[in-house]
């Protein structure tokens, strides 16, 4: 061959090469697979299994039949659980009957807004609401009731259940509570409407709080249109715009997109009222009371304690943030250099990447997808003795061809579950990470066995292309970590009802394990077992990931107080009624737990999504994050692979799910009972800096 033919052959086949090398001699299986474009077998003679291996959902009108069935067997259940002999039995009933219900309602919940296919998301919302609806009778249902709540008075009978059955039944019986079952029958049909006018204004909340706003073009400078979606002679703003580097655009997004719509406006305020309506009907002081029973914080009062001690630990470390920032925007900005809401993620990112050079560019050939999931193959099998192992669905298991299922199999135990990996972009797909609990692990008298758990991971990733796999920025695979450290509670739980099965727990409690994966996600020694360039296989240098983890805690105090505003303001909204509005109670919040001035005309609560699925309990990130750093520091920090740890982790946080008191969890993983200071301690010791500063100077 000649030199040239040969030159010729190498460019042309040097990138096959490449991607055969990596994949032979780098990744796992589970790595190489992820790594891979998703080949699908065609074969027309395969049996369609459905939807999540469910034979009814081979289409749309499988919904119904899977509602039907499920809707028979709840009648069958309803009788038992009403006839049943008072003890481990009723709640066993109670749970088979709660199990068959979210078998379907969760899938569905789940599909109506995953799927691609419109008929398959409409017959799937329908299920949701036929569904709910029953639900919302069995909640009020009096004569189920009362067989939970002979065997709770019954103080020889209570003496006979283990730990777990007595929470599970004290559980239900919450539910019928908040549900208004002790009331009279004009107060009990008062609550059920308050419960229906609820999902209806939660759903109008959360449509509009999405909603893009839009304006003249006229209205805004001809250059600034480009970065807006057109729509005749209006521009649509859809974001905050936060991270341009334009203080203009991201100043008009900001006053655009937060500009007040009054139909919205009435519907939040609405929604707040009958929250409170419905808490006082069934016998709390306020809403925030009612959502917080169960809770690690169990009160608001203990909640806004937490707020304001943290901010008055962070006050100095605050002020010096938005000193920084100040001196930043001046800086870029001499002629407009006072500090706005707006300018906040912006000019942390540019103090961040100007100080530690962390251009995401630069780590993503590190961060290959296969690389990561190797990494966390790794660390469950260090950890926990298990193992993920990539498995092909069966014909229409799967919504879309670039789903991946995983096996979870522990070395002893054997098959623990099913993760199925919705991890890329796809038009009309929801653009956030979130987990989804598709059946909830139980055992099962009906079988004789354990009825395995099944989730979805949902991110939105890039997809892979001809010359490279899917490459993550590191924040990419920090969540790509969180949201697995959600699937791994649900996995290793073995809890005895469904009803309290893996993240089916306390909402400030939920987020510590998915929190702590964090932990392991920055940590060198685990980065350095996975983080490999896709083409070179060149590991991810020691200097890169400390400038990384430094990075974050530059201007980390100003970012926490964000969060704590956020906080401050769910409480209060959810506390007495005040006669004032929304936007006025946003701006004295405002000033009291965040610093950065009101822009009058805006209102961002309007955008603040989270008060359905967080009303009352939005401070649980903070709460989660302050548990995962004492228990990273105190059990992971000397050693995160720890598999003693690992198993003490699994055995007194993890396998309880919502089955156990969530501070008692704590305690167990601790050997101590944390207080409030405890937790801003925490919080407040993660802004400290703690590497060698000779990192930085060994790596330009």
């Amino acid at each position: 061959m000649s030199a040239r033919k040969c030159l010729v052959y190498l460019v042309k086949h040097r990138k096959l090469w490449a991607h055969f090398r990596r994949n032979v001699t780098t990744w796992s299986p589970v790595g190489a697979a992820f790594n891979a474009k998703p080949h699908r077998r065609l074969d027309l003679f395969e049996k369609n299994v459905g939807l999540f291996g469910v034979p009814e959902l081979t289409c749309p009108a499988g919904f119904q039949v899977a509602s039907k069935t499920a809707l028979k067997n709840t009648e069958l259940l309803l009788g038992r659980a009403c006839s049943s002999s008072q003890g481990v039995e009723t709640v066993e009933c109670f749970d088979q009957l709660s199990d068959g219900l979210c078998k379907v309602a969760d899938l569905a919940d789940f599909i109506k807004v995953a799927h691609p296919d419109p008929a398959y998301r409409e017959a799937a919302e329908k299920t949701c609401i036929e569904i709910g609806t029953v639900v919302e009778n069995l909640n009020t249902d009096i004569e189920l009731c009362k067989s939970l709540k002979n065997l709770l008075d019954d103080p020889k009978a209570v003496a006979q259940l283990d730990s777990d059955t007595r929470r599970v039944a004290e559980l239900f019986m919450f539910d019928f509570e908040i549900s208004g079952i002790h009331l009279d029958d004009k107060l009990r049909k008062e609550a059920v409407s308050l419960h229906v006018k609820l999902l209806d204004l939660n759903n109008e909340f959360l449509v509009g709080s999405h909603m893009p706003n839009r304006i003249a073009k006229s209205a805004i400078p001809d250059h600034l249109h480009v970065h807006f979606a057109n729509e005749g002679s209006f521009i649509q703003i859809g974001g905050l715009h936060a991270d341009s580097p334009d203080d203009l655009l991201r100043e008009i997004a900001y006053r655009i997109y937060l500009y007040p719509n009054s139909d919205l406006m009435e519907c939040l305020e609405e929604l707040l009222k009958c929250r409170y309506k419905l808490a006082k009907l069934v016998g709390y002081e306020t809403y925030g009371h009612r959502a917080l029973k169960g809770t690690m914080a169990k009160t608001p009062e203990t909640v806004m304690s937490f707020l304001q001690l943290l901010t008055d630990k962070l006050s100095d470390r605050t002020a010096k943030d938005f000193q920084m920032m100040r001196d930043m925007k001046k800086k870029l900005n001499p002629r407009n250099s006072e500090l706005m809401p707006w300018d906040h993620p912006f000019l942390s990112g540019v103090l961040r990447a100007e100080r530690y050079n962390i251009e995401p560019s630069l780590y993503s050939p590190y961060l290959s997808l296969g690389a990561c999931m190797d990494g966390l193959n790794n660390l469950f099998s260090q950890l926990y003795g298990v193992s993920l192992m990539s498995e092909p669905p069966g014909a229409g298991e799967v919504w879309s061809d670039d789903v991946r299922k995983l096996a979870v199999v522990h070395e002893t135990e054997g098959l623990l579950g099913y993760i199925y990996c919705d991890f890329f972009h796809r038009r009309d797909k929801p653009n956030q990470d979130c987990h989804f609990t598709i059946r909830g692990g139980r055992w099962s008298q009906e079988t004789g066995q354990y009825q395995l758990p099944v989730v979805v991971l949902m991110l939105s990733l890039p997809h892979p292309t001809k010359s490279a796999p899917t490459l993550l920025t590191p924040g990419m695979m920090e969540n790509l970590f969180h949201e697995m450290g959600h699937a791994m509670h649900s996995m290793l739980g073995r809890t005895r009802y469904q009803h309290v099965t893996g993240t089916r727990c306390a909402t400030d409690f939920a987020e510590v394990p998915s929190i702590l994966m964090e932990y392991f996600a920055t940590d060198y020694r685990v980065i350095s077992q996975f983080a490999r360039h896709y083409e070179t296989g060149q590991p991810l240098p020691q200097s890169m990931v400390a400038r990384l983890c430094e990075s974050k805690k530059v201007c980390g105090a100003a970012d926490t107080q964000l969060q704590i505003f956020y906080a401050a303001l769910d409480q209060i909204y959810h506390g007495k009624p005040q006669n004032r509005s929304t936007t006025d109670i946003l701006k004295e919040m405002q000033e009291k737990f965040y610093g950065l001035p009101y822009t009058p005309n805006t209102a961002w609560q309007l955008r603040f999504s989270h008060l359905i699925g967080y009303g009352a309990k939005y401070y649980s990130y903070l709460m989660s994050r302050a548990v995962a750093s004492m228990v990273w520091k105190q059990c992971f920090v000397q050693d995160p692979l720890n598999r003693d740890m690992g198993e003490r982790y699994r055995r007194e946080m993890l396998a309880h799910g919502g089955a156990k008191e969530p501070m008692l969890m704590v305690e167990g993983m601790l050997q101590r009972r944390p207080t409030i200071e405890d937790f801003v301690d925490a919080l407040v010791s993660e802004l400290n800096p703690n590497f060698e500063t000779f990192f930085l100077d060994s790596e330009s």
